[in-house]
This record gives structure tokens, sequence and C-alpha cells, in this order.
């Protein structure tokens, strides 16, 4: 049900062929043409979508967090393997959500029906001031670097550059994101098939060099004098955040074909070979590569490829610019779900909501990240603020996955087609509440600036949506902002 709020208009829109267009997505000239999101997500795409969106550059540039922490090469092993299951357990809990709830825009829309509308605004207002456009920026700022290194190779490349390819790379994931659900479903498996050949260029001679052999490095790979018992939580937390993005298919559970068959599919085939990937990618390093090196490495994949392949090296910068750019079309595809349905419950201006006429993409949601993406991109200290937002994302994982709990008992008799014991979800919200303390204690200020940005979500959810007497202007404002943009972006309320 459609919640109203400031945002919402209250009689006909404008659509931008001047046809007053009604809140049930049909014209009311007598145009029986409806517009909305189709279910085009496969098996095939949702894989794409969950791989492409968590492998990015980290198993590429810098996978030495577990190693540096865990103190051995056997340990580094064994907490990739503990991270990959535990992720599948947060994976399992988001596939039982997914097909009980049977809604696009995952964290958010799990947090409203367990616990709310307040709460969801809270983790909304988060996403969308700070953790989402810095996380964009973060990734394609490493899109912009390495698909410009083979161009500058010797040389530094110039920060200004980079910037500038950056700005680039999203505006075209963008442009791609507002003109077609099924060409971006699309270039997602290219995309994803790109990293996964990327990363069966490493596996492949490593896997020959360990039969040939070259084992000296795996010597005394358990050897407990090099293992740090106090280093393990930080390594299982550089683990877990290595393994984030399984998530994002529950943010378009909407468009997904047969979503009770499907999402448990998906979710369980992608973790599975991204964990394989990511130990067999490990152990491909080691066969080259001491721990000491691994650890000096700037670009470990790049120091792999120069040890075995000379030459050939210079592809790697590309192949890790690719999957850079698969992270970025996924997240944007998957995120703009999630502020389409803040949109429909009332939370965001109801523009958000709306469906292009002619391409049926959610126009105005996918460009929302946009502006606020670009000036993090050119005047925000982007790494500061995922510092004091890291913690953010486990915490409302967390309470998510209490929330499957918590539903459990108040609503027994939801279907639920797909349905994990409860040891799961009990496990993996103790992991999540453990790495939110872990942060709290390792980095006690960032951690708390960061819980006080979010906590201004409070008054905003009370000044924007709880109060609904406001001055008549306002509402004449507000009502004028969603026609003027709902006739420039040519945009009609979906089918409901």
């Amino acid at each position: 049900m459609t919640r109203r709020s400031a945002f919402t208009q209250k009689d006909g829109k404008v659509a931008a062929n001047g046809h007053t267009v009604s809140h049930n997505g049909k014209t009311q000239d007598g145009d029986d043409r409806k517009v909305g999101l189709g279910k085009k997500v496969t098996l095939l795409r949702g894989i794409s979508i969950i791989i492409g969106t968590i492998i990015g550059a980290g198993i590429f540039i810098s996978p030495k967090g577990i190693l540096k922490h865990s103190g051995s090469v056997g340990m580094s092993l064994i907490v990739w393997i503990a991270c990959g299951v535990l992720s599948l357990f947060g994976a399992l809990c988001y596939a039982e959500l997914g097909t009980c709830i049977k809604k696009s825009g995952g964290h958010y829309i799990y947090i409203m029906e367990a616990f709310g509308p307040q709460m969801a605004f809270i983790r909304l207002w988060a996403d969308l001031i700070a953790i989402r456009p810095a996380g964009m920026a973060v990734i394609s700022l490493a899109f912009g670097q390495y698909i410009l290194e083979p161009l500058f190779m010797p040389c530094g490349i110039p920060p200004m550059a980079i910037k500038l390819a950056t700005a680039i790379g999203i505006t075209f994931v963008m442009y791609l994101n507002s003109m077609s659900v099924t060409w971006t479903a699309r270039i997602q498996i290219v995309l994803t098939f790109s990293k996964l050949l990327a990363i069966a260029i490493i596996i492949v001679p490593g896997m020959y060099q360990l039969f040939k052999g070259e084992t000296k490095n795996f010597e005394n790979a358990f050897e407990l004098n090099n293992v740090k018992l106090s280093g393990m939580p930080l390594a299982f937390y550089s683990g877990m955040y290595a393994y984030a993005g399984w998530f994002y298919l529950n943010f378009v559970t909407e468009e997904v074909d047969n979503p009770e068959r499907t999402v448990p599919l998906a979710i369980c085939i992608s973790m599975a070979i991204v964990t394989s990937c990511y130990v067999l990618t490990n152990v491909a390093y080691y066969t080259v590569m001491s721990a000491e090196e691994l650890l000096a490495s700037e670009a470990v994949a790049v120091t792999f490829a120069e040890k075995l392949m000379g030459n050939f090296s210079i592809v790697v910068p590309v192949f890790v610019a690719l999957s850079c750019f698969g992270s970025m079309n996924g997240c944007l595809f998957a995120l703009s779900r999630m502020f389409y349905v803040a949109s429909r419950e009332g939370q965001l201006p109801e523009v958000l909501s709306m469906i292009h006429i002619h391409r049926h993409t959610p126009l105005a949601s996918v460009l929302i990240l946009y502006p606020m993406t670009m000036l993090q991109l050119f005047v925000g200290d982007i790494y500061s603020l995922l510092n004091f937002m890291s913690f953010l994302r486990w915490l409302f994982i967390g309470v998510v996955v209490l929330g499957l709990i918590y539903l459990r008992y108040t609503k027994p008799d939801l279907p639920r087609p797909f349905k994990v014991p409860l040891f799961i979800p009990v496990v993996f919200c103790v992991t999540c509440f453990f790495m939110v303390f872990l942060s709290l204690y390792s980095d006690p200020v960032n951690t708390g600036i960061g819980f006080a940005i979010s906590l201004t979500g409070i008054p905003a959810y009370y000044i924007f949506i709880h109060f609904n007497r406001r001055p008549k202007w306002l509402q004449r404002a507000l009502d004028s902002f969603n026609r003027t943009l709902q006739i420039l972006l040519e945009v009609i309320p979906a089918e409901q």
C-alpha cells in the first residue's frame, strides 16, 4: 500500500504528451496504454547481477587484508572459505525474504515490512545522502584509473585525467540504464563473463604451476608462530567486505521471472562460483608469489601476470576496468529500484516511481544518483565518508536478518516457498552485529560520525513524511516540481 507524504501528489498527473494520467498508469483521455517494469531478469541475468556486483577490483588489486591480519597462507585460505560460507548464510536468508516478500527494494523494503516506515527511512536516508554516491564514486574511480593505465604506462596518470575518465564512465552507465532494461541486463552478462575470463587467466596458469610442483610457498602454511588470533576478526571483516554484493538481486525481485525458483537458485549458484573463484585465485597467486611479495605488491594480479606472462600483463588493467564497470552497472541497476520502491511507498518524490513512456525504464530513479555521485567525485572526501559509513552496511543487514527471525514469530502464516533452518539467520545475525561492534572498538570516532550522519534521518522523517499539515505553498511547490520533472523526463505512473 502506498503511503502519503509531502512528496505525493493528490490529483492526476500530466504526461509528456499533454494527457492527464491517473494513478493506475492509464491516461484519462481514453488511452488504455499501461507501462511498468517487466519480468526481464532470468536465471542467467540474475546470476550475472550477483557475480557482476560482488567481484570488483579487489581480488585483482589488493586481496591482502585477509593475509595481513590472519598471519599465514593456510589461515588466509581458511578465512576466504569461511567468509564465503558466512556470506552464503546471509544470501540464503535474503533468498527466503525475497520469496515471501515479493517486492523490489532489498534491505529497505524488508526493514519496512518488519519494523515499519521510520526505520526504513533512516536506512534510505543514509543510502541516499552518503553511502551509495560514495560507493559508486569509489568503484568508478577504480574504473577510471585502470582504463587509462595501458595508455600511460609506465608513467603515472594525472589525477584530473582519472576523474574525467571516471565521469565519462558514470555518465555512460547512467545512459545505459536509462535507455533499456534488456540491454543493461545483456551487457551485465557480457561483463560478468569478462570477469570470469580474467579470473580464469589467473587460475589456469596458477594451477599449472601447482601441478608442476611449485609448492614452496605452501610449506609451513599453517605455522602457528605467524598466526595472529587478535587479527582474525579484522581478517573476517576484510573477507566479508570482499563478498559483499550477494543481496543485489533482492533489489529487483519484482522484475525476476519466477522469483520463487530463480532467486534462491541464482544466489546459491553465484555464491558457489564466487567462493571458488576467490579461493582458487589466491591459491594461484601463492604459486608465484610468497606471502611477503603479495603484501608488498601494489597490484597483485599485475605482479602475477608480469612474472608468468611477460608483456601480456598489459591486458590485466583492461580486465580490471571491465570488472569495475560491471560492478557500476549492476549496482546502479539494483539501487535505482530501491529509490523507485521508496517513492512508491511515499518516502521520496513521486516522480521517482514513474516509468518512461517509451523505454519502460525508471528514468528518474536511475538519474537521482548522478548529481550526488558527480559532486562527491570532484569535491567530496569519498574515502573518509566510506569509513564513516562502512559499519552501517553490516548494522542494517543485521537488522534485516533480525527482521526475518521476527517475522517468523509475528507472521507465521506468511507463505514461504523457500525457508532456511533457524540457525542460519541466527549465526549470520551474530556475525553482522559482531562486525558492528568491531567497528566501534577499532575506530570509534569515524563510526560515531557515521552513526550521527544516519541519525539525521530521524528529523528528516518527521519533517517530510510524518507531519501531513504543512503550508499550502510548500505542497504546491512540491506538486509543481513533480509535474515539471514528469514532463521533462517523459515519465508516467507505473502499472500497479
